[in-house]
């Protein structure tokens, strides 16, 4: 385990400041919406990058609010994996050689339908690091090309929450007030939908 996770303590800690939702992204958007703004990652709404250039600007846009949250804090980054078995082979692959610092956090079983082979589990792992630009750049790149998903970075308070998606980013905000301040830094940014989506 990483020296710096105590399981236990974020564990507490998660059910304290976000009782309404596992740590699970789209969970979070919608049983915190008030609090939600998303964040496109490439002009027009597109998105996948297809070129070096159209990369560079997904990166900016990641890294730019995430040093809006966080520069010279310390956060908690935060990976996914699936398997079909709570001790299985977990998918992606990559996910281990992209977060090799992440520790195994809590593992979230999805266990309702009354066919075991239809029965999933969803691993996290985290690490404690300060946030610097590009630090995690190799996951972001693997979260725009859809190689990784449910990715989590908040500060070790956990009072907000940026979740980087294939196309963009749901941040979650620690009130509507800081919400709106974010997202009118960076209206260019927005989605042209009144849902926000």
């Amino acid at each position: 385990m990483n020296e710096d996770l105590d399981r236990d303590r974020l564990s507490a800690l998660w059910q304290r400041q976000w009782p309404k939702g596992p740590p699970v992204g789209h969970e979070l958007r919608a049983a915190y919406s008030e609090r939600w703004v998303r964040f496109h990652s490439l002009p027009g709404s597109k998105r996948y990058p297809e070129t070096e250039d159209e990369y560079a600007i997904a990166l900016d846009r990641y890294n730019t609010v995430l040093d809006e949250l966080f520069d010279g804090s310390e956060v908690y980054v935060i990976t996914v994996s699936w398997s079909w078995e709570p001790h299985g082979d977990e998918l992606p692959p990559e996910r281990g050689e992209l977060h090799a610092a992440g520790s195994r956090w809590l593992t979230l079983a999805y266990e309702d339908d009354p066919d075991p082979e239809f029965h999933t589990y969803t691993h996290l792992y985290a690490d404690r690091r300060i946030w610097r630009r590009g630090s995690v750049d190799g996951i972001l790149r693997a979260v725009a090309d859809d190689v990784l998903s449910g990715v989590l970075i908040t500060d070790t308070g956990l009072q907000g929450i940026h979740h980087p998606y294939d196309g963009g980013a749901d941040v979650i905000m620690p009130t509507p007030e800081e919400r709106d301040r974010l997202r009118d830094r960076h209206p260019e940014w927005l989605s042209s939908r009144p849902s926000g989506l």
